[in-house]
């Protein structure tokens, strides 16, 4: 395990790798199984593996809204923030992938701070992209139309997987950009017919993005 944890977070000192060995649970968790709901408390912070995880803020009104994508050799920054203030979570995050997830006790956090530089300076790594990605979000919303926030969206969707192939649903655009699958569905056409993407029944081919 200690060789798989090395590859994954090649950051990691060995000591760091040997605590984690130690101390941390892993937990295999198949795709569409939710693993954070907002409200929840969180006992543990979360390192992803294997496989994607997919985060998103909720409405007041149930809708959900796309932040970003996590990968293996990432954390949940929202669960670090959490766990250590013993605060209920923001965010809702739902495995899209089959995924494997390394837990890490609340309790070590601030100790694993003190005495791993290795683990402080991921964690301010995973503080620092976090927070560019939601930043790129929140331009997104701010300052561009509709149909540049849908290749927006597109284009991460596309890097996360690493394929142009993406198998959302107008549907789940729509509720993901908080626009209506109509609206989406007039702009994925007029993105078709600019020969930007090709439409399937079931997934959307990424062209000239």
């Amino acid at each position: 395990m200690s060789d798989t944890i090395k590859n994954i977070f090649s950051t990691f000192s060995s000591e760091l790798i040997q605590a984690v060995e130690q101390n941390a649970t892993f937990k295999e968790v198949p795709a569409g199984e939710i693993i954070m709901r907002t409200g929840q408390y969180i006992k543990n912070t979360v390192l992803i593996t294997k496989g994607r995880v997919k985060v998103f803020r909720e409405g007041e009104n149930g809708g959900e809204f796309f932040m970003y994508y996590l990968q293996p050799g990432q954390a949940c920054a929202i669960s670090m923030i959490c766990a250590t203030k013993n605060e209920k979570s923001q965010i809702m995050a739902k495995v899209v992938e089959d995924a494997e997830l390394m837990m890490i006790p609340l309790s070590l956090m601030d100790q694993w701070m003190m005495q791993h530089r290795t683990w402080y300076e991921f964690v301010i790594e995973t503080y620092r992209s976090r927070f560019e990605e939601v930043l790129e979000v929140v331009d997104s919303i701010a300052f561009r139309a509709m149909d540049e926030r849908l290749e927006f969206y597109l284009k991460r969707h596309r890097d996360a997987c690493g394929c142009n192939v993406l198998k959302l649903s107008h549907q789940e655009i729509g509720n993901e950009l908080n626009t209506s699958r109509e609206v989406i569905s007039r702009l994925l056409k007029k993105m078709e017919q600019r020969g930007l993407v090709k439409l399937h029944r079931n997934n959307i081919e990424l062209i000239d993005l």
